[in-house]
C-alpha cells in the first residue's frame, strides 16, 4: 500500500506556481522546484510527475482560479461594467507596479511556450475562450442594465477587452510606466464600451 502523503499538496502547487510565475518555465530549475516546494525530487515526481507534468497543472489550476473568480466577481457585482472596467484595469492598477512586472501566468506561459507546446496552446485557448464568455455575459447584462449600448456586438467586443487587456499585461511585464498603463486601460474601456 502507498503511504499517505506528508506534506500540504495546495502549499506545494502554490509554491511551485509562484516560481514558474516569477522565473517561466525554461527558466525554473528542477533545484528551483525542490527549493520552493520543501520536497526532495522522488517525492516531488511521485507526487506530480516530471516538470512539464507539473507545470501544466499549476497552469490549469491557476487558469480554473481565474476563471472561478471573474464568474464570481459577475454573479456579485452591483454592475456589470464595473466587472468589465475592473478586468481591463486590476492588471495594471498597482502603485507600484509590481503586478504589473509579473504579468500573467497564463500570458507570460503562452509567449514562452505556445508555438512549440501543443499542450500549453490548447490551454491558452481553453482559458482565454472561458474568459470572453463571461465577459460576453457581462456585456450583454450591462447592456440590460443600460451601461453599454445595444449596438455593440457582445461577442467581437469581449474579444476585443480581452486582446486590450492582454497587451496592457505585455506592457506592463516589459517595464512600462504604472500610470500610463492606467491611461490606456481606461482609454480602452472608453473606446470599446460606448454608452447609450
Amino acid at each position: 500500500m502507498p503511504r499517505p502523503r506528508q506534506f500540504d499538496e495546495e502549499r506545494v502547487l502554490a509554491a511551485v506556481q509562484s516560481v514558474f510565475w516569477d522565473n517561466g518555465y525554461a527558466g525554473t530549475s528542477l533545484e528551483d522546484l525542490l527549493a520552493a516546494s520543501g520536497l526532495g525530487k522522488g517525492s516531488l515526481y511521485g507526487a506530480f510527475g516530471d516538470k512539464r507534468s507539473l507545470f501544466l497543472r499549476v497552469l490549469r489550476e491557476y487558469d480554473e482560479a481565474n476563471d472561478r473568480t471573474l464568474r464570481t466577481w459577475l454573479e456579485q457585482a452591483d454592475r456589470a461594467v464595473d466587472v468589465i472596467r475592473g478586468f481591463v484595469t486590476g492588471p495594471v492598477r498597482d502603485p507600484g507596479g509590481e503586478q504589473a512586472r509579473r504579468g500573467c501566468l497564463l500570458a507570460n506561459t503562452a509567449m514562452e511556450l505556445s508555438v512549440n507546446a501543443s499542450e500549453v496552446a490548447a490551454e491558452a485557448r481553453r482559458s482565454y475562450a472561458a474568459t470572453t464568455s463571461v465577459l460576453v455575459d457581462a456585456i450583454e447584462r450591462a447592456q440590460r442594465e443600460g451601461d453599454i449600448a445595444p449596438h455593440v456586438d457582445p461577442d467581437s467586443t469581449a474579444h476585443a477587452v480581452l486582446a486590450g487587456q492582454l497587451g496592457l499585461i505585455v506592457l506592463g511585464r516589459i517595464g512600462q510606466d504604472p500610470a500610463a498603463l492606467l491611461v490606456m486601460a481606461e482609454t480602452l474601456i472608453s473606446g470599446l464600451l460606448t454608452k447609450p
